[in-house]
């Protein structure tokens, strides 16, 4: 494989209103779907959808839920041969609402997400083995994510680790991250630096790195991103063409999943140009609703974006 993501598979609850409500407040939605999320999955389709050659290792629930996302991984050509079925909850779902600015809140309900265990990873440790990059997040069991963390260490493969939800007491996880992705609020609740501006994020991502781990991307939405590895000097900055936001839902693993690709299927690029590459794959995502839906296939992207020449200018 080129791309293995541990992590969720969670039912999106879509619903689209004027505003985010209050707390007590009932407001009236213009329109209601559903799809297909989780931040396993996301980043696993949009990984297949460009391409590379991906496998998930996740749970779902022995319901309708479950069946339905099972097939939706096939006919996104996901390796779903460690797709485990659980009877002892349902398939996730997350409750997600998005206002007219294409902002969202989101309420995950993580159902058989938390029934993946450390034996599954046993089970899958010969597809690890050969495969190029690691993606995992936090929406299933902890315990579980730090495990396949160690186990990319322990077969130097590289591991792409996005840290959302973030929490704070995660420390020894680090030590055992490649590169790891965060957005702001997820950067501030590492590190309790406020992230609202890049200069901000660069201090952040210094702290971040004095905690073990080799690389730090914090993505800042329409501002691009800020990287930080042991072997820069200094923070760079990564900026991103301004796009129309209609739902940012899913931006992030849409991100994560294409600097996985780009990692490992185009490593002669780098750290900046890919983070790049990714940030425009991730901006074209939120110009249309939905998650996964919204995620397109290389074959309707522009050939530059998989060429060997550089795009990022100027940095």
């Amino acid at each position: 494989m080129d791309v293995i993501v541990v992590g969720s598979c969670n039912v999106d609850l879509v619903s689209y209103v004027p505003r985010l409500p209050t707390a007590g407040e009932t407001i009236i939605g213009t329109k209601f779907s559903q799809g297909f999320g989780g931040k396993g999955a996301n980043p696993a389709v949009m990984s297949a959808r460009l391409g590379a050659k991906t496998a998930l290792i996740s749970m779902v629930g022995d319901d309708t839920y479950g069946k339905e996302y099972k097939l939706n991984l096939m006919k996104n050509d996901i390796d779903i041969s460690h797709v485990g079925t659980t009877s002892k909850a349902a398939t996730g779902v997350a409750p997600i609402f998005v206002n007219e600015s294409g902002e969202n809140s989101i309420v995950v309900v993580k159902g058989a997400n938390d029934y993946l265990t450390v034996g599954n990873l046993e089970a899958a440790r010969d597809l690890m083995q050969n495969s190029k990059i690691l993606l995992c997040n936090l929406e299933i069991d902890p315990k579980v994510t730090l495990e396949a963390l160690k186990m990319a260490h322990s077969c130097n493969i590289r591991s792409l680790f996005n840290m959302a939800p973030a929490r704070a007491g995660l420390d020894q996880y680090f030590q055992y991250c490649d590169i790891l992705v965060v957005n702001e609020s997820e950067a501030e609740i590492i590190t309790g630096i406020q992230v609202s501006r890049v200069q901000e994020a660069k201090v952040a991502a210094e702290s971040i790195l004095k905690k073990g781990c080799k690389v730090v991307v914090i993505t800042l939405g329409e501002n691009g991103a800020v990287v930080l590895s042991q072997d820069d000097k200094e923070a760079i900055h990564i900026p991103t063409p301004k796009v129309p936001a209609v739902d940012t839902t899913g931006a992030g693993d849409a991100f994560c999943g294409s600097l996985a690709v780009f990692l490992s299927t185009k490593p002669e690029l780098g750290l900046q140009e890919s983070v790049y590459r990714a940030n425009r794959i991730a901006g074209i995502t939120v110009q249309s609703p939905g998650t996964q839906t919204s995620y397109p296939h290389r074959k309707d992207l522009s050939p530059e974006l998989f060429s060997e020449e550089k795009l990022l200018k100027d940095v």
